[in-house]
């Protein structure tokens, strides 16, 4: 039988096949630490006669009833898939076996809090995943009802998507849960999570008159810092939002939000139970840009509880349509329904950067992409699948109109409520609410691959006003496409001492070269900014004069969109070799300081480390991190007290010290022997002092030993294992290495930290003999390893900051002697090696 990929022929021959009427799933977690019971019947109806499979990721299977026909499990099951043959018009299948839980947020996810010694269960089951829980034919439209039994320690709550019923008793330490029959949903929204969760209840009542129940949950030992009622009031604000927008009622009876443990992902969609990354409880004192991303995840998550959940993609080639709908959703929601309003500077800054990132690398893909099979699916949760995407539907909403869009959104919902689309469903009905053909938008801009990049050509008289203005477009090589776009263009100059905008031209772009008429005559300004207000998705370029005023007086630009278009335009030219990575140093260090954004300043400041590290010339990269670490201190001691801001200089010059005094001034402030005003030194914060610390030579594992006696919580384990990667000598990293490489014990979030350390240094020269054993390594992890554990491995223990001719010809070694390696194993090496080629090209532009 095949393993445990499943490709997109398969899906659709097993779809023709049958059709899934319901599921009753009894799942036992009273037989130890290891494994549970999973009872499952499916009834479905199929072609007679004829055969197909279920999947059930599996220990043992103990029985499998076929329309009362007895299987040999050991005939028909090899414990990832079940054959099922001769089947009848209408049918009943009964499996009955062991699966294993998992310390790897895939399945079902057993945690153990070192705090209390609690255990936790949270399910995780898109993409592939819910066949490690239950019997099931794991594919997005073969929907069904879902009955959920649980049988579990009575003191636990026990969440799925059905509300939860009262337990009953069946001895003084087991109970039996007895869920309600779900709505017709794919397997990968339903959910199981059971523990000892802390929970916070409130109501709402829908725009049908429903009175909805709402939850949240955490652990015990950090339900402490739990903050529900903000919580529910941007959840409030998100069920009006989307219910006027969508004009359609919530679809389910309930709606819980839960915080877990080790989770892998930001959170997951699951139907009425919504499971977070409990890093969005706040212990210790975060960043603004972080207190926004967790608003933006709370209205994602809800909008795909309509888009995903009520209507499904076909099969996963759409995921992205999933995926940037609910990006696109979440940052209108939250820049008109709640106070963060400034939401889509936010997404210029963030997602934009992460889609022109990822559309550059030698795996980029449309928008549509091709997914032949689940471990296509698996490596396409990217920045094409949501940044990209979001930016498009974005030019979309523009292109029919934003009453347009949601009157077809909301015929698109009532249409196909409960059931499986395509692209061409949401389409078709845009097209009836806009009157406008979308198929010409939808090949250039859904069907096609790479990032247009735009830059101003002007020239002007002695007296500085424009003779001649054009925007000249350009597409990579390999990616062709000229696109159409609308985009507006700004005039910025200086007046008493602030750069504000002039003049604005909105036009049309078509071709790679369009005439702006309407410019000519004007006087040239002290900064031209094309994509002003960012309607477009491409690159910009400033040009010459634009980019020296941009360089002295970014920080005098009032407009915060305005500016995180400048900074962006900077980054993008800085890392396509165009312009001098020790310019962009320069940029940042002199016009930081009055950035006003949040994650603008996050997104900036994670540029700046990554360009002192290996954008610089090799010649310059000390003297470089020292100077961004002085600058970045002076920044912290300059900025407001308690700021925003001067928790963010902080943190990062803690990231980068690099010398005897910066460690100096790092103990001092975790000693509490230096201060700054309105700065506590908290949990977290000392954690990352610390690793600046390790960082510098100027503590040890004893240190963390000592730092994790006194916080040996979850946290401070994760925090423990990064610091302790962080160690920078050859025998730190090998260390570091073999914990991952040598052993499959460790769970998810302590695998993702340390591989966060690992690549943490200044001297990258500690890497170098890391990269034989990593190259060693790879195959037999792939292989070995559950595929996020693995994906940690390849992606993030690649010795990237080793930028360097060895690593690129032991790369292209690698791939030229695994040609016949896994698809997606291949692309994650492909982009590895695509980034170490780009820092090079980088490098020496810097040299010139």
């Amino acid at each position: 039988m095949p393993g445990l990929n499943l490709t997109r022929v398969e899906a659709q021959e097993r779809a023709e096949l049958l059709s899934v009427a319901s599921y009753d799933v009894a799942l036992d977690f009273s037989k130890g630490d290891e494994v549970f019971l999973s009872t499952t019947t499916v009834r479905f109806s199929a072609t007679a006669g004829a055969s197909t499979f279920i999947d059930a990721f599996t220990r043992t299977v103990h029985s499998v009833t076929l329309n009362g026909r007895e299987l040999d499990p050991a005939a028909v099951s090899d414990n990832i898939r079940i054959q099922l043959d001769g089947l009848e018009q209408d049918n009943e299948l009964v499996v009955a076996a062991d699966f294993e839980y998992t310390n790897t947020g895939e399945g079902l996810h057993r945690f153990v809090d070192p705090v209390d010694q609690e255990v936790y269960l949270y399910s995780q089951f898109e993409v592939p995943d819910s066949r490690r829980v239950f019997a099931v034919f794991e594919q997005p439209d073969l929907k069904a009802t879902f009955q959920f039994t649980i049988t579990a320690p009575s003191a636990w709550e026990v969440v799925s998507n059905s509300p939860t019923p009262e337990p009953e008793k069946i001895d003084g330490w087991f109970s039996t849960w007895r869920f309600a029959p779900t709505p017709v949903l794919s397997s990968y929204v339903t959910a199981i999570v059971a523990g000892p969760y802390a929970v916070v209840r409130d109501e709402l009542t829908s725009r049908d008159g429903r009175v909805i129940p709402l939850g949240i949950f955490a652990r015990q030992s950090l339900s402490e810092y739990l903050d529900a009622d903000y919580i529910f009031e941007k959840t409030r604000q998100g069920f009006a939002y989307y219910e006027e927008k969508f004009d359609y009622a919530y679809p389910f009876e309930k709606y819980d939000q839960l915080f877990v443990p080790e989770f892998n992902a930001g959170a997951m969609e699951n139907a009425g139970a919504v499971t977070f990354t409990e890093t969005y409880v706040f212990r210790s004192k975060v960043t603004d840009a972080i207190k926004e991303r967790r608003v933006v995840t709370i209205l994602h998550e809800l909008a795909h509880m309509w888009f995903g959940d009520l209507v499904t993609m076909k099969w996963w080639n759409d995921l992205w349509l999933n995926e940037s709908f609910a990006e696109w959703a979440s940052t209108i929601a939250t820049a008109e329904a709640t106070e963060w309003t400034e939401a889509w500077t936010t997404f210029a800054a963030m997602e934009k950067s992460w889609a022109y990132r990822q559309d550059q690398l030698p795996s980029t893909h449309p928008v549509v992409a091709t997914i032949n099979d689940l471990d296509d699916v698996q490596v396409n949760f990217d920045g094409i699948t949501y940044a990209k995407g979001g930016s498009v539907l974005k030019q979309l909403v523009a292109w029919v109109g934003i009453d347009a869009f949601f009157a077809g959104v909301a015929a698109y919902f009532t249409k196909h409520e409960y059931d499986n689309t395509t692209l061409q469903d949401l389409l078709s009905e845009l097209e009836t609410t806009s009157g406008r053909s979308l198929d010409e938008w939808s090949k250039k801009w859904l069907e096609t691959a790479g990032v247009n990049t735009l830059r101003p050509l002007i020239e002007t008289d002695a007296d500085g006003s424009i003779t001649s203005f054009a925007i000249e477009q350009t597409a990579a090589a390999d990616y062709p496409t000229i696109r159409p776009h609308r985009l507006a263009v700004g005039f910025y100059d200086l007046i008493d001492g602030k750069l504000e905008r002039t003049h604005r031209e909105e036009l049309d772009v078509d071709g790679e070269l369009t005439d702006v008429a309407a410019l000519v005559g004007l006087t040239k300004p002290s900064l031209v900014l094309l994509n002003d207000d960012d309607l477009a998705y491409a690159k910009i370029r400033l040009d010459e004069e634009s980019l020296a005023v941009a360089i002295e007086h970014l920080a005098n630009i009032e407009n915060p969109l305005a500016r995180s278009l400048v900074w962006g335009a900077v980054w993008d030219a800085t890392r396509d070799g165009e312009a001098k990575a020790s310019d962009y140093v320069r940029l940042v260090l002199g016009n930081i300081a009055s950035e006003t954004e949040s994650t603008t300043i996050r997104t900036t400041l994670s540029q700046l480390t990554s360009v002192a590290r290996v954008y610089v010339a090799p010649e310059k990269r000390d003297e470089t991190i020292r100077t961004v670490g002085d600058g970045l201190w002076a920044l912290a001691q300059g900025a407001e007290a308690g700021s925003d801001a001067q928790f963010q200089f902080v943190k990062f010059f803690a990231n980068i010290a690099s010398t005897d005094h910066h460690a100096e001034v790092l103990a001092k402030l975790r000693s509490g022997e230096e201060t700054l005003p309105g700065l506590a030194i908290d949990t977290d914060l000392s954690w990352e002092l610390l690793e600046g610390l390790v960082l510098t030579g100027a503590a040890t594992g004893a240190d963390v030993d000592a730092a994790l006696e006194a916080d040996n919580t979850a946290n401070g384990q994760q925090a423990a294992a990064r610091v302790r990667a962080t160690i920078p000598t050859v025998e730190g990293k090998r260390a570091a290495f073999a914990s991952l490489a040598d052993s499959d014990d460790l769970p998810n979030a302590v695998v993702r930290q340390t591989t966060m350390g690992y690549l943490h240094v200044n001297d990258a020269s500690v890497l170098e003999p890391m990269i034989e054993p990593y190259f060693a390594a790879i195959n037999e992890i792939w292989k070995s390893r559950s595929f996020k554990i693995a994906e940690y491995f390849v992606e993030l223990m690649y010795p990237s900051p080793a930028a360097s001719p060895a690593l690129v010809n032991a790369t292209q070694a690698w791939l030229a002697s695994n040609e016949d390696a896994t698809p997606a194993l291949r692309r994650l090496v492909i982009e590895n090696l695509a980034g170490v080629e780009r820092a090079l090209k980088v490098q020496a532009k810097d040299a010139e």
